[in-house]
């Protein structure tokens, strides 16, 4: 086996254990004490976080930021990679904080210099666009975490009756229209529930609560308005061109209904509490779109008109 070979495989080794010894590592590769101490000095030299422990029953550790061993892309992967974390940029709010950026950097440093110019050529030409939508950084990255080591959070939670504090256990998150969503199981409600994470003031890990296995096994593919477990019908009454409008949309699209004349008709189930947020996506179909239930959200559409036609009032 090559040094670098022999190298690469320490790392991934390495990277699996909490901490080690280098008697350990050299029963495992067949070599002396002295070869895996040099090669642990190499690998902290190239930026591998290696650290010693000293002490009786010391050895070495590796920091939290772990290293992986090097992977070849094709061309087109390395495209691909490149479009991906570009997309991540018309996010107003990420749950990491700089990795997608570096590791950006290194990955588009270390391409060949004729790939790097064809990437090039994407940059102005190639966009995922999403709107931009207010929420803090940090409560993402403290769900992101608590995701990773299995730990409930402590949230204050913003919604119509104020912001109070919620324990939840995330089970997982995704972006959908600019907002970060996060589905966890509630322990006030005792159920999962569906959280917005731009309405998420505060998140705290709570490690003092412990983590439910049941909680842990619902599915993120589930569609999000099945995770309330009392959810209310909104349907919609659509013109030809409201069809054409909402046939992709991620929301309605499923469950729209195409009619003789072109039009449609579509209805999801929805959490009572997200009903003004579903309403203002419906707003932007105009006469398009015509909302039939819950009267609540009929009520709401016709408090927004009253409100638009105060402002072009002319004999004002």
């Amino acid at each position: 086996m090559s040094k670098s070979q022999r190298l690469v495989q320490l790392i991934m080794r390495i990277n699996s254990l909490k901490s080690f010894t280098v008697q350990q590592l050299a029963g495992e590769f067949g070599l002396s004490a002295r070869t895996i101490t040099r090669d642990l000095q190499e690998l902290s030299e190239l930026g591998v976080p290696v650290y010693s422990v000293q002490g009786r029953g010391g050895g070495y550790r590796l920091l939290q930021e772990r290293m992986l061993p090097p992977i070849a892309f094709t061309e087109g992967e390395a495209v691909a990679m490149f479009v991906a974390c570009q997309s991540l940029n018309n996010l107003s709010a990420l749950p990491f904080d700089e990795g997608a950026e570096s590791a950006l950097h290194k990955f588009y440093h270390y391409l060949p210099a004729d790939v790097r110019e064809r990437i090039d050529r994407l940059k102005q030409k190639v966009a995922i666009l999403s709107p931009n939508r207010t929420m803090n950084p940090e409560c993402l990255r403290t769900l992101l975490q608590a995701i990773m080591i299995r730990c409930v959070v402590t949230i204050g939670y913003s919604s119509s009756q104020g912001v109070k504090e919620r324990d939840i256990q995330p089970i997982g998150l995704y972006a959908s229209g600019g907002y970060w969503y996060c589905p966890a199981y509630c322990f006030l409600r005792e159920e999962v529930r569906l959280f917005r994470a731009d309405r998420i003031r505060s998140a705290v890990l709570n490690e003092a609560m412990e983590w439910r296995e049941e909680a842990d096994r619902w599915d993120l593919r589930n569609r999000p308005e099945n995770v309330d477990t009392n959810p209310i019908p909104f349907t919609v009454s659509l013109t030809r061109s409201g069809v054409r409008q909402l046939e992709s949309d991620e929301w309605f699209g499923p469950f729209l209904v195409v009619q003789e004349d072109g039009g449609g008709k579509a209805t999801i189930r929805i959490s009572t509490e997200n009903m003004r947020f579903y309403a203002d996506h419906i707003w932007r179909l105009g006469a398009d779109a015509r909302i039939v239930e819950p009267a609540e959200a009929v009520e709401y559409m016709q408090r927004k008109l009253e409100s638009l036609k105060s402002v072009y009032d002319t004999n004002e």
